[in-house]
């Protein structure tokens, strides 16, 4: 599987073992800002993997310096969730499993992997 970077302006992504990784370069105050950006990285430069079904795990990690911004994260995840519908799952629904988390770091960036889940064997009635 290729894992070279695919970047315009400030996102990259890359697809490797586990799946997807998005990295959003800066912080914002503004949830709905991201949105639009992912959105359209993947609508115009993303040439990777198509969206599939089944469950996933999507782990979203916003690193700043300083102070923390004055940012919702579960309006984040939503505006995030939203931007990768129909290029790493079909439905936001799929999403089985969500972290999201902020914590300093060395620059200011939101980090998101998003994973199938391993598939769990249909339970038959006893």
């Amino acid at each position: 599987m290729d894992e070279t970077w695919t970047i315009s302006g400030k996102v990259r992504a890359r697809e490797d073992a586990e799946g997807l990784v998005v990295v959003v370069d800066g912080l914002t105050s503004q949830a709905k800002y991201y949105k639009p950006l992912i959105y359209e990285f993947f609508r115009k430069v993303w040439r990777g993997g198509r969206p599939s079904w089944g469950e996933y795990a999507v782990e979203i990690t916003m690193e700043y310096t300083g102070d923390p911004p004055w940012l919702d994260l579960d309006n984040l995840a939503k505006a995030i969730l939203d931007a990768l519908k129909g290029y790493a799952f079909h439905d936001d629904a799929q999403v089985a499993r969500l972290l999201v988390e902020r914590h300093p770091g060395e620059r200011e960036r939101i980090t998101v992997r998003a994973r199938p889940l391993p598939t769990k064997p249909q339970m038959h009635g006893a």
